[in-house]
This record gives C-alpha cells, sequence and structure tokens, in this order.
C-alpha cells in the first residue's frame, strides 16, 4: 500500500515537472516571436523614414527647379515691361518652403508635387506672355530702328562679352575641380589581414572593416587649402549606409541632403596625397553589388563597386 502511494506521489511530481518545462518553453516561444516582431517593426520603421527622406530630397530638387524657372520668366517679364508681381509672391512662396526645415509626411509631398504641376502650366501661360511682349517690344524696335539698332549692338557686344567671360569662368571652374586616382577597395578581417576587390566576391566574415583609399590626382589649378572629402557607400537597395554613432552624416549636393558612411577633412597641397577611409559597421553587408561614390566639396570626383556574397 505505501509502495503505491510512493509511485503515485512520483508520478505527480513528474508532471507537475512537465508542466513547468512546457510552460518554460511557452515562455521563450513567445519570447522569441516578441523580439522578432519587435526587430520588424524597428526595420519597417527605419525604411519609412528613409524613403520619406529620398522623396523629400527628390521634391526638394523639384522646388529648386521650378523656383528657377519661375525667376528666370520674372527677368524676361520684367525686362520686357511686364508685370511680375502675381508671379513673384508664387516664387517667394515656393523658396519658403523649399527652405522650410519641416519634414514633410507623404500626403504634403503630394500635395506639393501637384502645386508644382500646376506650376508647370502657369510657366507656359508666362511662356506665352512673354512671347507676346516680345512682339509689342519688336514693334516698337521698328518705329525707332535706327535707336534700337545702335542700342541692340551694344547690347549684343556686352552679351558676348559676358557670355566669353562666363565660358571662361566655368572651364576654369571645372578645371579647377580635383579628381581621384587608384581607386582600391579593401576588406579587412578581425586579424588585420586585407583582401583587395578583384573578380571575386567578399564574404562577410571578411570584412570585420572596409578600407577605402586612393590618392588626390595631380591639378595645378585648383586653389590649395582645405577641402571636405566623403566618402559615401551604398548598398545593393542604393541606399547609403552609415552610422552617425561611428562618424557618418549628412552634407548638399545641389541642393539636395545626402547621406555619407566617411568623412575627411583635409588640407589640399597637390602632392598627389593619399587619403585612407575604415568603415566598422558592425552588421553583415547585404548580398549583392555595393556601389562606393567619392565626393569632395559638392561634388562627385570618381566611384567604384565591390560585391558581398
Amino acid at each position: 500500500m505505501s509502495t503505491n502511494f510512493e509511485k503515485e506521489s512520483d508520478q505527480k511530481k513528474d508532471q507537475s515537472k512537465n508542466i513547468i518545462i512546457i510552460v518554460l518553453i511557452l515562455l521563450v516561444i513567445i519570447s522569441g516571436i516578441k523580439l522578432y516582431t519587435d526587430y520588424v517593426d524597428r526595420t519597417k520603421k527605419t525604411e519609412e523614414i528613409l524613403l520619406l527622406s529620398t522623396e523629400n530630397n527628390e521634391l526638394n530638387m523639384r522646388l529648386d527647379s521650378v523656383t528657377y524657372q519661375l525667376d528666370l520668366r520674372i527677368k524676361e517679364i520684367e525686362k520686357l515691361g511686364g508685370d511680375v508681381q502675381a508671379l513673384e509672391a508664387v516664387r517667394d512662396q515656393m523658396i519658403a518652403e523649399r527652405n522650410s526645415t519641416k519634414q514633410r509626411n507623404s500626403s504634403e509631398i503630394a500635395a506639393l508635387n501637384g502645386k508644382i504641376t500646376s506650376l508647370n502650366g502657369m510657366i507656359a501661360e508666362k511662356d506665352q506672355e512673354i512671347l507676346e511682349l516680345r512682339a509689342a517690344n519688336q514693334q516698337l524696335f521698328t518705329e525707332n530702328q535706327d535707336l534700337k539698332v545702335t542700342q541692340a549692338e551694344i547690347e549684343e557686344e556686352v552679351a558676348q562679352l559676358n557670355i566669353q567671360k562666363q565660358d571662361l569662368q566655368a572651364k576654369v571652374d571645372v578645371a579647377s575641380m580635383l579628381k581621384v586616382e587608384n581607386i582600391s577597395i579593401a576588406a579587412v578581417n578581425s586579424r588585420g589581414k586585407e583582401r583587395i576587390e578583384t573578380t571575386k566576391d567578399f564574404k562577410n566574415r571578411q570584412i570585420e572593416r572596409l578600407k577605402v583609399s586612393f590618392n588626390l590626382a595631380d591639378n595645378k589649378v585648383a586653389e590649395k587649402g582645405p577641402r571636405n572629402v566623403y566618402v559615401q557607400v551604398l548598398g545593393p537597395n542604393s541606399q547609403p549606409i552609415f552610422d552617425v554613432a561611428k562618424g557618418s552624416g549628412t552634407f548638399m549636393i545641389n541642393g539636395a541632403e545626402l547621406f555619407y558612411t566617411v568623412k575627411q577633412d583635409i588640407i589640399f597641397d597637390n602632392s598627389e596625397q593619399e587619403l585612407v577611409y575604415y568603415y566598422e559597421k558592425g552588421s553583415d553587408y547585404a548580398s549583392g553589388t555595393h556601389e562606393v561614390k567619392i565626393y569632395v566639396d559638392n561634388y562627385l570626383v570618381g566611384g567604384k563597386t565591390f560585391t558581398v556574397k
């Protein structure tokens, strides 16, 4: 009788243990699911932020373009003696919108894109107005031909001199742009061993740090002095790889704000100086082709690609 009681007691203890084990396993599974869903939510929010940032940058570029086009029409209509007050108000509104530091949401972006489309229609109307004003001015030109011819000749001569001056300045500006050569991309593993970019792909286990090196090419026209040199690494999805905690940040290109991966502030001395950049991502690179772009101040000077398996 005592033996049967002990057996029943042991069975109950075993059942209790099994229940506890099952409960613990369920808790672990639930916790794992919670961690995974939290990770997915964070990733989705990050992607949404990046997408909105890209759309905002593209919208700002369109705002710059339409503002520029409006300004051209204002100057031309003013020169022809037309009324530009309404057009100036629209242009100033676009400038204020462009200079706003507010991060726009999707609906605001869509609304502004619609307004830009309407403005393109207005610009077409102003082009017609310009043609009519030019025709009226041509009539005045015909009525005062002798005087106008002399003035036109002077204006043409001045315009040609200005064009020549602008062309010369443009050539000087282009010639003074820095260029890079001998771009090299290497994967540095945890032991400090480098694997140079070749026809073979990098593997994530080889990329403890990414190394990018290059030389600034000889340029006797470029002014010596301080320069900002940015390296931007783009993933297979064409999105920049960056980490503000590791020195990444943003810079401006043609009115658009871009993320850079690493940056150096240098003093350009035309010595064909070599620049070396390291970036430790801290996580695996996505499989596929990555692009490295190199910028000096506010213009692109070179690039190269590498592939991760």
